[in-house]
């Protein structure tokens, strides 16, 4: 039996291809909201898998109708539209961005043998907690993101005081309780720990705080809407304390927030799948039809190829026989050549450093 459909769950259909499509897929992210911007990542990416598969034939000679869902990074909403993409009879979802949504909604999927790859939910308790073996994730984990940034943090940053900050989202307290654990392991001992409200404008009491115990380097747990302002408040408080932080400031959004108190911000991220060469032409058909590329809508792109090509292995997209193709299956994206672990965790290389510059992220150069 199907879940009842709860209220409030959002989604839209889109067609492309065939108007006689035979097998449907969704993704699901934050298409409204403060971080509506990683939902049109998502949406971009599944759009143009989805346009670039059909128009090689599909998958096993079947046309992908793709299905949009907003859960707005809300775990009860996340739920709902997990609960209507069940009823509706999806096959596979591309989703769901943060790990507070996507931890949730993988126990709606699982038991509903729907396979579930998201491209974004990094905190280690999505996979390690996993509900069924048809949860998997093309993105790294947080554990791994915090050992590259608290050893950088310690090796880096000796002599200045190194605070951190998060904003209780499972991804956010996630990556800073782990880049802070590696940090301390590496001798670093944190000049504060503290907890913001999300969503909130003003954030000078904690400013005037970090200012007060004479911060150097602030660490923070969560997403480019907060840290935008926080790294804006700070400047005009005449701070120049460095601001870093996780995968989540990967959005052009972060500068339009802080401009150029936004310089020098640095931030880890899986290197640049827009650099592989294997993701030139969908980069460029992003571009020209005016989408983004950046962020997670080549991870996105790539969770679809992973699927679609476990289809074909599989000769079926019914649950059990995929679920065993991407147990055992090395498959060719734009993120490069890929396999799962036993847990559903990606085998790619792990995190690197970028630092904002005049408006845009790329590589740290040391």
């Amino acid at each position: 039996m199907k879940k009842t459909l709860l209220a409030g769950a959002a989604l839209s259909l889109v067609m492309t291809g065939s108007a006689w499509a035979d097998i449907t897929i969704a993704t699901v992210g934050p298409m409204t909201g403060q971080y509506a911007s990683f939902g049109a990542q998502m949406r971009a990416g599944a759009e143009q898998a989805v346009a670039d598969i059909n128009a090689a034939g599909g998958v096993n000679g079947e046309m992908l109708k793709l299905e949009v869902g907003d859960d707005a990074c809300d775990p009860k909403q996340a739920v709902a539209v997990a609960n209507q993409l069940a009823g509706s009879g999806v096959a596979f979802v591309a989703g769901h961005f943060c790990s507070g949504s996507s931890i949730p909604a993988s126990q709606v999927y699982a038991d509903e043998e729907i396979v579930m790859i998201s491209p974004a939910s990094t905190n280690p308790a999505f996979t390690d907690e996993r509900p069924g073996e048809g949860i998997f994730r093309v993105c790294g984990r947080d554990d791994q993101q915090g050992d590259v940034a608290g050893k950088f943090l310690a090796e880096q940053f000796p002599d200045k005081k190194v605070a951190f900050i998060h904003d209780k989202t499972a991804y956010g307290k996630g990556l800073a309780d782990a880049t802070m654990a590696t940090y301390e392991a590496a001798g670093g001992t944190p000049a504060l720990y503290e907890a913001y409200t999300a969503g909130e404008k003003d954030y000078t009491a904690l400013v005037s705080k970090l200012k007060q115990e004479g911060v150097g380097v602030l660490y923070v747990g969560g997403y480019y809407t907060e840290a935008g302002l926080i790294a804006r408040q700070m400047r005009e408080q005449g701070m120049d304390t460095i601001l870093v932080s996780g995968d989540a400031l990967v959005a052009d959004e972060y500068w339009a927030i802080t401009g150029e108190a936004g310089e020098g911000t640095l931030m880890t991220f899986s290197p640049d799948p827009r650099k592989n060469e294997v993701a030139k032409p969908v980069v460029d058909a992003l571009l020209a039809a005016g989408k983004t590329a950046e962020g997670y809508s080549l991870y996105t792109y790539a969770a679809i190829q992973a699927w679609a090509q476990a289809v074909e292995t599989a000769g079926s997209s019914d649950f059990d026989p995929v679920v065993q193709a991407l147990n055992d299956g090395d498959f060719e994206t734009v993120l490069g050549s890929l396999e799962f672990d036993e847990k559903g965790d990606v085998t790619l290389p792990g995190y690197v450093f970028y630092e904002w510059k005049d408006g845009k992220y790329d590589y740290l150069e040391q």
